[in-house]
């Protein structure tokens, strides 16, 4: 079977619907059966639209950089496709192919019992 990374690059202080913009793709990747997600929060970052931002410095340690990862079957990652295109206003959408390794699925861990 196919996998794919699906990888969205934005910062913290993005919103969907008044709640941050990585949490409500949390929630649209779970009620869409997405097997995970993770998302990072960046210690320094800069892009296209603005300067440097870094928790270093307290008083410019807002809005960092956050990256959300997901890693599931291709057939998954391209029908939430179009809910992250129309959720992610500023940011950048990679998709990569990847070869999944192991496994970690709820089926895999009953085989253990």
């Amino acid at each position: 079977m196919k996998h794919l990374k699906l990888k969205i690059y934005t910062r913290e202080g993005e919103k969907w619907e008044g709640v941050p913009l990585y949490h409500a793709l949390l929630v649209k990747f779970q009620e869409a059966g997405l097997a995970g997600a993770t998302v990072y929060k960046g210690v320094e970052g800069y892009g296209p639209h603005g300067g440097l931002r870094t928790s270093k410095i307290p008083k410019f340690s807002i809005d960092l950089p956050v990256v959300i990862e997901v890693v599931e079957a291709e057939d998954k990652i391209r029908e939430v496709l179009p809910l992250v295109r129309a959720m992610v206003k500023k940011g950048l959408i990679i998709l990569q192919e990847v070869e999944v390794l192991e496994l970690d699925t709820p089926e895999a861990s009953a085989g253990e019992k």
